[in-house]
């Protein structure tokens, strides 16, 4: 797990080692919903929130769907109960907001001076939809200012490995330019990375992305990747507050 610090804030992500669950799943899958042993996924979220220093229930997770809606979490909520949603928001210190992926782009906000974050998940569809500018509205909403907030990255699928078709690249491109790319063997790619740069900086975001626990999932065993390998586990984006 990789963490950083800036000031009370805390960005952490996981990588696929330190777990329980057996392959393909191995280890440490946080995923729910991709077919592993539940109480596998039960032990992994608790292993996890040991390494975070945190308390197993203040982590809430999201039922992501690939799209641009937002939740607010104001307390803690059962797994089982968790918003359909990509995004979430808080100003609870010590709530603890997660995101899985497994190629997709994690996403983690803050500004330190509201105390506001967000953790976003950031996939194809997702970042074409906007949820990446969504969840900074519900931040200013919250009184955030772009100018402030913070912005953190996770390893996810690189532009020169996300192939897609030209239709797709092109659909894609429509909505968000700077998602257009090329593999290395100069066929048709999208670079959702890049797309949440670009919507974050149009946002009022004024810093680029800090990039922690780089590197591209399908190129890295040690990170989940679903166009690599199919049937996998899910690794997590963190982000909170410090309680006084």
């Amino acid at each position: 797990m990789t963490i950083a610090f800036s000031g009370p804030v805390r960005f952490a992500f996981t990588d696929r080692r330190g777990g329980v669950s057996l392959p393909p799943y191995d280890s440490l899958n946080l995923g729910d919903h991709v077919g592993d042993d539940p109480q596998a996924v039960r032990t992994n979220r608790q292993l996890a929130a040991r390494e975070l220093g945190v308390a197993r229930e203040q982590v809430v997770y999201m039922k992501q769907v690939h799209g641009a809606d937002v939740a607010y979490a104001g307390e803690p909520w059962p797994d089982e109960l968790a918003p359909s949603v990509d995004a979430l928001v808080t100003d609870r210190p010590g709530l603890v907001l997660a995101v899985l992926v497994a190629d997709c782009t994690p996403v983690l906000l803050a500004d330190r001076a509201a105390g506001v974050v967000a953790a976003v998940h950031a996939g194809r569809p997702g970042m074409a939809a906007g949820v990446v500018t969504a969840a900074v509205a519900a931040m200013r909403e919250l009184g955030a200012q772009p100018a402030r907030i913070e912005a953190y990255t996770g390893p996810g699928v690189c532009g020169a490995c996300y192939e897609v078709p030209e239709r797709l690249r092109a659909e894609v491109a429509a909505r968000e330019p700077e998602s257009w790319a090329t593999t290395r063997q100069g066929t048709p790619a999208i670079d959702v990375a890049a797309g949440v740069s670009a919507q974050l900086r149009r946002a009022g975001v004024r810093q680029n992305p800090t990039r922690i626990a780089d590197g591209c999932t399908m190129e890295t065993s040690q990170y989940f990747s679903y166009r690599r390998d199919g049937v996998t586990g899910r690794f997590a984006g963190f982000v909170w507050f410090e309680e006084d």
